[in-house]
């Protein structure tokens, strides 16, 4: 027998699907959201402890945040927060109906018993914040990215200064108990005594570490000085006792010399060979092995260069926290200030620019908790201003500081390089020689004493030295200098190796023929 159809039976309709089921909601927290409205009105104090972790654009529901901007204001002007008052605010501000009216400020208040969870729940809604941001923010890119009008380059920059900006919101610090602050600067005073009175970095010239007690952490330090004074050279200088000397993993951002010049600035500095024979590499064969011999002393050195052109803050902050994390670095060194940007933000003015510039690096070494040593231009105005007998006309001030006065504000340290020599001022007002002499001059310093330091300035090696150092006197002939095993013994120490041999002359005076020492040893 054939099956009966039913043809009047009614299709069976699928079961409902949740909404967020296929599709895809904004992260959100409304009824967290609202728990912290009703418990900032429910308690007197409970606005001031997420006073500044929330912000109003941080609510994910319009009403809720025009209810937080009313709690807000009513804390500004330092009147109570409850749900009377904040109605109120609400009527003044035209804004009640909009977000529900009485009743749904009545709503809020009846919904908690308590504040006891509102820090917690506050941060969630931060988060959620964020994660909207950062959808909105790649979304964004996503679609300019499909533009082919679009430079890629362009589009880079401003998708990193969207992500600096949207981690700049989430960087909160807590207030702590002074207690373990104390166990903190305990310990780095222990730091010091044990490094000869210098807490920080020190950079190896010793009447510049007795100011500074060496570059301290979190320190933003500024060194300044006109073309031609040997900025470069100073830090080159300071890199290599850095690293070499102590040790210390030193990242050097270079924005004017590619990393190969940089290097060959090094080498002449460490190896006290000309610059013409570093490029051209016409070295005779005793300059070939002096260069072979002192090279060694770079090879594995804590040195990290970066010579990208036109490095943006937000660039800089991404390598920075890699160079620590990888490799530990200690300071930083930029060369130099002027030539970074802030791309991605507009800006109306190069001063402004400049501004936002000192103001980053400033909290990046508070961040990273380290120096960060920023070279920096002077305006032109210094070379006009008139030089007599008496006065050094030429010193820098820090009114000369190029393009910005937020640099002289930001910067926890303010360096000068000054050589009267450049300027034809053969001696200074005390009547002692400038041939050869660069002054550090001191013009701010936020936690000591101001002052000027001499250096030796060798330019042809493009090397600063303390003054009572001297280099090989042999070094610009060629020669080697080699220990000697007389008399059967361990091999004496490099002679020109020893700074006191180097800076006592009487070391270099020949012995009188057919005399002694004052020990009766033979002079050799």
């Amino acid at each position: 027998m054939a099956e009966k159809r039913n043809y009047n039976k009614k299709p069976v309709s699928p079961a409902p699907v949740a909404p967020n089921e296929f599709g895809k909601l904004p992260p959100q927290a409304p009824e967290l959201e609202e728990d912290v409205l009703g418990a900032i009105m429910l308690e007197k104090d409970a606005y001031a402890s997420i006073a500044d972790i929330l912000k109003p654009d941080f609510f994910y529901k319009t009403a809720h945040q025009k209810i937080y901007e009313a709690v807000v204001d009513l804390a500004l002007h330092q009147n109570p927060i409850d749900m009377h008052t904040v109605t109120e605010m609400l009527r003044k501000k035209g804004t009640l109906d909009e977000v529900g009216g009485p009743y749904y400020i009545t709503l809020l208040t009846s919904r908690v018993s308590s504040a006891a969870h509102l820090i917690y729940h506050s941060q969630i809604i931060v988060q959620k914040y964020l994660a909207r941001e950062l959808i909105r923010m790649a979304s964004d890119v996503q679609t300019k990215a499909f533009d082919e009008k679009m430079d890629v380059d362009d589009l880079m920059q401003e998708t990193e200064a969207k992500l600096f900006e949207i981690t700049q919101q989430n960087l909160k610090k807590d207030v702590v108990q002074i207690n373990p602050v104390i166990e903190e600067a305990r310990k780095r005073m222990k730091e010091a005594a044990n490094r000869d009175g210098a807490s920080g970095i020190p950079s190896g010239f010793t009447e510049l570490d007795k100011i500074t007690s060496g570059w301290q952490k979190s320190d933003l330090i500024i060194i300044a000085a006109r073309p031609a004074m040997g900025k470069t050279a100073f830090v080159l200088s300071m890199t290599k006792n850095m690293a070499v000397d102590f040790n210390m993993p030193v990242a050097l951002f270079s924005l004017e010399m590619s990393n190969v010049q940089l290097v060959n600035r090094l080498l002449m500095n460490v190896c006290n060979l000309e610059g013409e024979k570093i490029k051209n590499g016409e070295l005779t064969k005793d300059e070939w092995t002096k260069f072979d011999r002192d090279v060694t002393s770079l090879y594995d050195a804590p040195i990290y260069v970066d010579d990208t052109p036109s490095l943006s803050i937000f660039e800089l902050r991404s390598k920075a926290r890699r160079l620590v994390k990888e490799h530990n670095v200690q300071c930083i060194i930029i060369d130099y200030l002027q030539l970074m940007n802030a791309s991605g933000m507009s800006f109306g003015s190069r001063e402004q620019e400049v501004s936002i510039i000192s103001r980053s690096l400033k909290g990046l070494a508070k961040e990273l908790d380290m120096p960060i040593i920023a070279l920096s231009q002077l305006n032109r105005g210094l070379e006009s201003r008139a030089t007599t007998d008496k006065s050094d006309g030429k010193r820098p001030q820090l009114s000369d500081l190029r393009e910005s006065g937020a640099i002289e504000q930001d910067a926890d340290m303010v360096c000068f390089i000054h050589r009267p020599e450049y300027y034809g001022m053969k001696t200074d007002k005390d009547g002692n020689s400038t041939e050869g002499i660069a002054e550090i001059i001191i013009a701010k310093h936020r936690n000591g004493a101001v002052g000027d330091v001499r250096l030796k300035f060798k330019n042809v090696y493009a090397k600063f030295l303390n003054l009572t150092v001297d280099i090989d006197p042999f070094a610009s002939q060629g020669y080697a200098t080699f220990k000697s095993k007389l008399n059967g013994d361990e091999a004496a120490p490099d002679f020109y190796a020893q700074p006191e041999m180097r800076s006592n002359p009487d070391y270099l005076k020949p012995a009188p023929i057919g005399g002694s020492n004052n020990n009766n040893e033979v002079p050799f």
